[in-house]
């Protein structure tokens, strides 16, 4: 499973440790991933989906998963959540 966002896409970063001697070592910058269940309004059910902690705060800022997804950009999302976007898109269509 990669360590990757499904929602923003956030990943993996590379960096230096940097000792008090200066010399400087790889190291791998991991993001704060949670499995987490986000409850989808359009779709009256639970979408389970692996996601970041900061990721999180904007969807909870934004005003849930549904908002978030039309907001967000079909490259940055994994497959999961493409599909969940585009069932909450079908919903609406038909309603409307």
């Amino acid at each position: 499973m990669a360590r990757r966002c499904e929602l923003t896409g956030k990943g993996v970063m590379t960096g230096n440790n940097v000792s008090h001697a200066h010399r400087k070592t790889r190291r791998r910058f991991m993001p704060n991933l949670c499995n987490v269940t986000l409850l989808s309004d359009g779709l009256g059910s639970g979408v389970r989906l692996r996601v970041s902690a900061h990721a999180l705060r904007s969807v909870e800022h934004v005003g849930g998963l549904d908002a978030f997804l039309m907001k967000a950009h079909d490259a940055q999302l994994s497959d999961r959540a493409l599909k969940v976007k585009r069932a909450l898109q079908k919903k609406a269509q038909a309603a409307a």
